[in-house]
């Protein structure tokens, strides 16, 4: 009973050291983050408007403070999330087996992957097909001017949810290969599938049919992309 006692206080003051580690890095890193985030904002911003003659504004005295601090706080978990999954992984590793730390390890690495690729693919191209689309309705009487507060907020928003939703493959990979479901079971689901995803879409993104189907088209082909290699690991699993 008391090594029992024993392992749990050890286990949860590793647990409380590994936290105090990850805010603390996280609290280092706003400051910086912080001087940096104007920088960020006009290369986002130049980026997004890709050229347009298109006015931004800001509407309160504290608006564009309230903003560089939203976006010091996502450069702050971006450039400490090295060290943040390092810590928990430490945290993490003793409690597996050889082959789950292989598993979660090429996850943890695939889902990082597949997340800045979704932001980048958001905010590189996806974002400046929305702009584009929105100016298209200026004429010469009326003139496109936008919120710096609402540009940037749609920006951080899309990246995160692009990013998440470009965890997709490594979901159904992962469901099939930990045998949760079946293969044969997902993909005669397809149908369903695609449903969910544009409900998810739809949800997540602004109320236009533009965003949603920007969303949702490449979600889809990333799911199947999922299911293909999912697959084909199955049918080699059945040969051997």
């Amino acid at each position: 009973m008391e090594d029992k006692d024993e392992s749990l206080s050890a286990h949860l003051e590793a647990l409380r050291s590994m936290l105090i580690k990850c805010f603390t890095a996280l609290a280092v890193g706003l400051v910086p983050a912080f001087l940096a985030a104007p920088y960020c904002m006009s290369a986002l911003i130049r980026v997004m408007l890709d050229g347009q003659s298109v006015s931004l504004n800001y509407f309160s005295p504290m608006e564009m403070f309230v903003l560089q601090i939203k976006v010091a706080m996502v450069l702050d978990l971006v450039v400490c999330f090295p060290y943040v999954a390092r810590k928990i992984w430490d945290f993490v590793l003793p409690a597996l087996y050889e082959n789950e730390r292989r598993f979660v390890k090429s996850m943890v690495v695939s889902s990082s992957v597949l997340f800045v690729c979704g932001a980048a693919f958001c905010i590189f191209f996806i974002l400046p097909l929305i702009i584009n689309f929105g100016v298209s309705f200026a004429t010469s009487d009326i003139k496109a001017m936008f919120g710096v507060s609402n540009i940037i907020s749609l920006a951080l928003w899309l990246s995160v949810v692009f990013g998440l939703m470009f965890q997709f493959p490594l979901v159904t990979y992962s469901l099939i290969r930990s045998g949760i479901v079946s293969y044969e079971t997902v993909r005669d689901k397809r149908a369903y599938v695609l449903v969910i995803v544009l409900i998810i879409a739809a949800l997540l993104t602004p109320p236009d049919v533009v965003s949603q189907l920007m969303l949702a088209t490449p979600t889809y082909l990333l799911f199947e992309a999922g299911l293909y290699f999912a697959g084909r690991k199955t049918k080699k699993k059945d040969l051997t």
